[in-house]
């Protein structure tokens, strides 16, 4: 017989802290009590059956601040039947990995009755999480205590704090696996610098190992991800029926597939949105970037013009670089404000599933950010065709956008942070009050941090470096080896932010970079065509063919073709997941598929059964 959560009493008395919830500090004691009663409720009333308290009680209010801060936690069996209904994957006892369900709960892995640790933290957070997120109004017309905020059927109340998952583990993964990979190129690039610059026969060779080096770390990637998360368990996680997102709004009905109420919002009034508002207000934000580029090349002439004219260009040959630093500057900015107006108008967009918000974020963000950041690059190479310009340019660009992001993104808010900390630890050490102040003490300072707002961006900051190091490789070798650089300080500025200055996310599983995987893989096929460009433009190679530039043109294509041909058979040919576990996923699916059968054929022997005894009792 299957457990069912209404069937079950919850309630404990002490539990272990899972989520902190903070309310607005002017919220009205009905509304608490409100929002207390729809967490702790049985899920048949429309709750989530989880635990609650406030951090600190009634009687200590007017001495601590932030009483508006409550615990949130389960009971273990709670958490247990969550795993089962998000479909959690884990380790059985015969080393399988598979879905966990309550009922066969023996069977896995390092599970007792008394055995606490069998879910992790992460784990246990993206449980309650969920519950929260799915936490909807039901015949509620309004917040009680706040008659102007209107409910309709099916709106999420969800907001909350958590910890890390999957999701940041994967990055953290494809970054130090990344930083790795860049080392042949760092390696190779490095000798080059000591060459001549313009002597171009020297970088078909690096050129052509850039092309196939591009392909390969990402199928690589792609395999050893693959083990990671069946190891986790997330890459068997199904996702084919995903939960609406918060933020997802509309007139509550009954969803076709899985025959649960959720809002239902018109997809031709969301097409409508993306193509006759988003569409053209990105259209203008890549004319306002590519207006912004023909001031930055204004300013490049301009400081030419003052360098030659100078009677002391030794003391003027800095001020060539201004230009590109000011440049450098106005594309982060441009870059971060374009990134606030894309999440406005995706969440405008109304999307119902967050793998549809992110890819529709990804590509309004990704086609700004490629042109503002490469399309001064591009006009420097195949316009102007000043190599030397294009050298100065991409090192500048790449150098001064490392360092900003060190600066904005780490180190100037953690040093704000600790500031703050210093404040609270007096404030903590005057207490008298009776709270454990170690607890107390950490939830105040986790309130205070900024909301990390998950790993776009950090992904965001490889993809453009991989595009500074692949697209413009054979003109400028050593941006490997700066890339390899910021990396190393990355990775801990990385750990640094997210440990030290804002809030730790909930967590998320994941199997893969998502949507990443095909951006990469975009940007490693528009280098073959750059790369193949910059070489045919090459003095040594218009010199073969001085008369005829059409062979030459024909000749750069063919090895175009040729290289992107090669790419594709390389993607091909190497499999994205490992053969073990090519194996392992087969022989789930079929012992899915006998499961199945086995109990379709015993519901029809029960069938049988009762129309044999119905026959019986006629008879009779």
């Amino acid at each position: 017989m299957r457990v069912t959560l209404s069937a079950l009493d919850t309630s404990e008395t002490f539990f272990k802290p899972l989520v902190v919830l903070e309310l607005a500090q002017d919220v009205k004691e009905e509304t608490r009590k409100w929002l207390e009663k729809k967490i702790n409720d049985k899920k048949k009333n429309g709750g989530a059956q989880l635990l609650i308290r406030p951090l600190i009680e009634k009687c200590e209010e007017q001495t601590l601040e932030s009483q508006n801060l409550y615990l949130v936690g389960a009971s273990t069996i709670r958490l247990l039947l969550g795993a089962e209904s998000v479909g959690l994957v884990k380790e059985c006892n015969d080393s399988t990995m598979r879905v966990f369900t309550y009922e066969t709960r023996q069977n896995f892995k390092g599970f007792s009755d008394g055995n606490d640790d069998f879910l992790t933290m992460a784990e246990c957070q993206f449980i309650i999480k969920h519950e929260l997120e799915n936490l909807r109004a039901r015949d509620e017309k309004m917040i009680p205590g706040y008659p102007q905020a209107k409910l309709y059927p099916g709106k999420s109340i969800y907001g909350i704090r958590a910890y890390f998952g999957e999701t940041i583990a994967i990055y953290f993964g494809f970054l130090e696996y990344f930083t790795l990979a860049l080392i042949p190129m760092a390696l190779i690039g490095l000798p080059y610098y000591v060459f001549d610059w313009e002597d171009y026969d020297k970088y078909v060779v690096f050129a052509s190992f850039n092309l196939i080096w591009s392909t390969g770390i990402l199928e690589v990637w792609k395999r050893g991800c693959a083990l990671m998360t069946y190891r986790w368990g997330t890459l068997l996680m199904k996702r084919q029926f995903e939960e609406p997102r918060p933020g997802f709004h509309g007139v509550l009905g009954v969803n076709p597939v899985t025959g649960r109420e959720e809002p239902l919002y018109s997809s031709l009034k969301r097409q409508l949105r993306i193509y006759l508002v988003s569409l053209p207000f990105v259209c203008l934000c890549l004319y306002f970037s590519l207006y912004v580029m023909m001031i930055y090349f204004d300013l490049e002439t301009w400081a030419q013009d003052v360098h030659r004219e100078s009677a002391f260009p030794e003391l003027t040959s800095s001020l060539l670089f201004v230009p590109s630093i000011v440049y450098a500057i106005v594309i982060e900015l441009m870059n971060r404000l374009y990134r606030l107006a894309a999440e406005f108008l995706t969440s405008w967009e109304n999307h119902r599933l967050e793998s549809a918000y992110q890819n529709h974020l990804v590509l309004k963000v990704l086609v700004f950010n490629f042109l503002n950041c490469f399309a001064s690059l591009f006009y420097i190479a195949f316009v102007m065709r000043d190599m030397k310009l294009l050298r100065q340019s991409l090192a500048t660009l790449l150098i001064t956008s490392q360092i900003l992001n060190q600066i904005v993104e780490t180190l100037l808010p953690y040093w704000l942070q600790r500031k703050y900390g210093l404040r609270v630890k007096k404030k903590v050490q005057a207490l008298k009050a009776d709270v454990d102040v170690t607890l107390y003490e950490q939830i105040i300072l986790e309130k205070e941090k900024g909301t990390y707002l998950g790993t776009f961006d950090d992904y965001l900051e490889l993809f453009l470096q991989f595009g500074y190091v692949s697209l413009f490789s054979c003109v400028y070798p050593l941006a490997a080896a700066f890339a390899v650089l910021n990396n190393f300080s990355e990775i801990n500025s990385d750990a640094l932010k997210m440990c030290k200055v804002f809030k730790r996310p909930f967590a998320e599983p994941s199997s893969s970079i998502g949507v990443w995987q095909l951006a990469f893989e975009t940007m490693s096929v528009i280098s073959v065509v750059t790369n193949c460009a910059l070489i045919g433009m090459s003095p040594q190679l218009n010199a073969v063919f001085p008369d005829s530039k059409t062979d030459l043109i024909l000749i750069v294509v063919a090895v175009e073709h040729a290289l992107l041909a090669l790419k594709f058979v390389l993607a091909f040919v190497i499999p994205d997941k490992p053969q073990e576990i090519q194996v392992k996923l087969a022989k789930l699916e079929f012992e899915s598929l006998e499961a199945l059968k086995q109990q379709h054929i015993k519901l029809v022997a029960e069938s049988m059964k009762e129309e044999g005894k119905e026959e019986e009792k006629k008879a009779a």
